[in-house]
């Protein structure tokens, strides 16, 4: 019954990343190739793999929560959780959906300290699942940085 719940928590993360896809694919080969961006910009390659792994991190860290959902405070960290997954669903519409990059900036601002607020939520609770946050907050970071540079940039 436990890998059944840490296959759903899983896929439960990763479907904000499907959902994200969504409006992200076309835009990529069309409008994304378009755009200036900066030198430092990633290979295109390299944003699914560190996406699939951040969403798995994600959902790990969240079925370690469910595990204890007994705990106080453990409710509130899910549904904020939750309200987290969907900002960062949102991300892509914005960016690559709309083609928004300046508006994409202010929500993933919004985004990123959903993420430090989740991560301590979690830590508070279980220290293992708000560690594995650290590298969505990294990337989401750097991420931050580069849709701010393709903001100023276009």
């Amino acid at each position: 019954m436990k890998i059944i719940a840490l296959i759903f928590s899983v896929a439960i993360a990763q479907l904000a990343g499907i959902i994200g896809s969504f409006f992200t694919s076309s835009s990529v080969r069309t409008w994304y190739v378009d755009i200036i961006k900066p030198q430092w910009n990633p290979p295109a390659w390299l944003f699914g793999p560190v996406w699939i792994t951040l969403y798995t991190l994600m959902g790990v860290a969240a079925y370690l929560i469910w595990q204890q959902k007994d705990q106080p405070g453990a409710k509130i960290a899910l549904v904020v959780y939750g309200i987290h997954l969907a900002l960062n669903a949102l991300w892509s519409i914005i960016f690559f959906g709309l083609k928004n990059p300046g508006l994409a900036f202010g929500e993933i601002i919004i985004l990123l300290a959903s993420i430090l607020v989740v991560a301590f939520l979690f830590w508070r609770i279980n220290p293992y699942a708000g560690m594995l946050f650290i590298p969505y907050v990294l990337w989401v970071s750097f991420a931050s940085f580069l849709n701010y540079n393709i903001w100023k940039l276009n």
